[in-house]
């Protein structure tokens, strides 16, 4: 992965790649990612180049894989009112989104009178053959199908959709980063990714490939912090566009690791790509009477909490599907995000990533009782404007 000055083309770095190595690097006035194979003895030449920032391998992706515990009940999704997206005057008009997942049925009715720009970094299709693309961008921008409503911010006309994830949920960090640059490029306004870096999942291949534990570990650890490093670097480009009203308000579900149920202690921190720094991690939430919970599997020290569990929205076949996990709390976000930078223009408030940002977590509300600390839920649950 190369972040590098858009005019300067390092020569040496193109020829004789096979590798599969990443390079970074540094430049000026627009930097951006691009991937390139290093051959391993051109490493070493490279590391000493001056304008090399980084070096660092591809990583496997894997989407925030969801649950089904808890199935919706009869009527909208109860996440719209939950947020307070049926009250809201907003509705995401002259906002643009975009979906890092498995794709979208383009023929759902829930995406009917959407303009949707579809781009697959797969390399397998541009159609959603796995269905969780499809659920997530029902949630944000979905329409109402068969009279109920499932999307928080109906009014979006226009989404980007790529597909950074196979039909089976999995994917590699290139993929990711060639889909924000795209999204970066086309202006879009919110990115929603319910996706994760696989590091345990990293560390098992190999050691049934015969690695020992130690040398798995090490090798899985030097790939996660390097594309750690890449995504951070990508993250300050896009907050170095903010100033001129280019840069998107990026969120990602927090995963989906812990394990509450069988100890209150057994809770993951949250997991790449929404630890990277500039990105709003999301957990998953339920109503429990007048107050939230946090769901068991949801994973700790997320910065905000939205509807996560028994959650209804679109699905591949023109159908409605109710599921569980912090990949659904996280559209919730983004579709309330869309709501926010939709006041911000129309109110003459600057509409940058971080003042939309800004006004999502100050307005969050403090809904959750003991055991649950913020360490769970960050800044709170998630609200509309009104």
């Amino acid at each position: 992965m190369v972040l590098r000055d858009g005019e300067n083309t390092p020569r040496q770095v193109k020829r004789g790649m096979s590798f599969g190595e990443s390079v970074a690097y540094s430049g000026k006035p627009q930097p951006k990612i691009e991937m390139e194979n290093v051959p391993a003895h051109a490493l070493a030449e490279l590391r000493n180049d001056p304008q090399v920032k980084l070096i660092t391998p591809v990583i496997e992706t894997h989407l925030i894989k969801p649950f089904n515990i808890k199935p919706a009940v009869n009527g909208d999704s109860w996440g719209i009112a939950a947020v307070g997206a049926d009250l809201s005057p907003y509705t995401g008009d002259g906002v643009t989104v975009a979906v890092l997942d498995t794709g979208i049925d383009v023929e759902h009715p829930a995406f009917k009178g959407v303009d949707l720009y579809v781009e697959d970094f797969t390399g397998t299709g541009k159609q959603d053959g796995n269905g969780h693309g499809t659920h997530c961008a029902g949630t944000i921008f979905g329409r109402d199908v068969d009279s109920r409503r499932i999307g928080i911010a109906r009014g979006v006309k226009k989404a980007l959709i790529g597909k950074v994830l196979n039909d089976d949920g999995s994917g590699n960090s290139e993929m990711i980063f060639r889909a924000l640059q795209w999204a970066l490029k086309e202006r879009v306004n919110v990115i929603s990714m319910s996706l994760g870096f696989d590091f345990p999942g990293m560390v098992q291949r190999k050691v049934n490939d015969g690695w020992p534990i130690d040398l798995a570990t090490s090798q899985a650890l030097e790939a996660y912090r390097g594309n750690l490093r890449m995504f951070d670097a990508l993250m300050a480009m896009f907050k170095a566009q903010s100033a001129f009203n280019g840069s998107p308000i990026v969120i990602a579900a927090a995963g989906n690791e812990s394990r509450r149920g069988i100890n209150a202690d057994y809770k993951i921190a949250t997991s790449m790509p929404a630890a990277a720094d500039g990105v709003i991690s999301v957990a998953a939430a339920f109503q429990s009477g007048s107050m939230y919970e946090i769901a068991n599997f949801s994973n700790s020290l997320a910065h905000i909490a939205a509807p996560g569990v028994g959650v209804l929205s679109a699905w591949p076949g023109g159908t409605l599907k109710s599921l569980d996990g912090t990949s659904m709390a996280c559209p919730h976000v983004a579709g309330v995000a869309a709501l926010w930078w939709e006041r911000a223009v129309q109110q003459g408030s600057p509409s940058t990533s971080a003042a939309v940002a800004a006004q999502m977590t100050s307005t969050a509300r403090q809904l959750f009782a003991e055991p649950f600390n913020s360490t769970d839920f960050g800044f709170g649950f998630i609200t509309s404007p009104s």
